[in-house]
């Protein structure tokens, strides 16, 4: 297993679980730091061996050497794509420069890494691609339209990805989370976007087993957003959302 953003509450999560089950080797690709060394030591503990590597998504002229490393070292089965940075969305309307650092970290970093790993995955012959989008890039919401758009370009790169895979033996999977934050009494609007990454980690797993081709966490998402992406925007802007 390869984790592209080793420190990532969600790929972490994902990692304990098939470690618990079948995965005996990690690799985490990360900005080294504590965070990634304890990470490391975490998934150690529970019986993997686990490799650190030095990963930056800000500086894709690195990645084809940097995961041409990992692979060198043997076949990877799962690739788990799952960096990403939410932004200050008020700080980076006023400052674009804070705002094309998101976007390039959510998009064009994920985008360099997605054809090198889905190369690599289809010169193999096998394996999975997971990429982590978001509820947030079903359709801009004024809260967060900058991280938002970025995850929609991701959504539609990996959606692409896929099809255009189709038949190698790689298979590519889009996982649809809604927001990854602690539920509290902020309304049933929000609350019905939430999610954890024990319950992505889950969802993970079973759509792998699937060979699931998107997933959404919670479930429910499916339906909530198809009458949220036809809502009228007049409507749409005045929703707690």
């Amino acid at each position: 297993m390869l984790v592209l953003g080793g420190t990532s509450r969600i790929a972490l999560a994902t990692a304990r679980r098939l470690i618990a089950r079948r995965t005996r080797t990690v690799w985490l690709a990360g900005r080294p730091s504590p965070a990634l060394e304890s990470a490391a030591a975490e998934l150690r503990a529970l019986g993997a061996d686990v490799h650190t590597v030095p990963f930056d998504a800000l500086d894709p002229e690195s990645h084809e050497a940097v995961l041409g490393k990992v692979f060198a070292e043997g076949d990877v089965d799962l690739v788990l794509l799952a960096f990403g940075v939410l932004g200050d969305q008020a700080t980076d309307e006023r400052e674009p420069s804070a705002a094309v650092r998101v976007a390039q970290t959510n998009y064009t970093g994920a985008v360099s890494a997605g054809l090198i790993t889905a190369r690599a995955l289809q010169t193999q012959g096998h394996g999975s691609l997971v990429v982590l989008s978001s509820v947030a890039g079903e359709r801009a919401r004024r809260s967060d339209f900058i991280y938002g758009s970025g995850k929609a370009g991701l959504d539609a790169f990996a959606q692409g990805l896929g099809d255009a895979l189709h038949g190698t033996g790689v298979h590519v999977m889009v996982v649809r989370p809604g927001s990854v934050r602690a539920r509290t009494a902020a309304g049933p609007a929000r609350e019905l976007l939430a999610t954890t990454p024990e319950a992505v980690a889950t969802a993970v797993e079973l759509g792998l087993r699937r060979r699931s081709e998107t997933v959404w966490v919670p479930g429910t998402l499916r339906l909530v957003m198809s009458v949220l992406r036809h809502a009228p925007r007049g409507l749409f802007r005045r929703l707690p959302i």
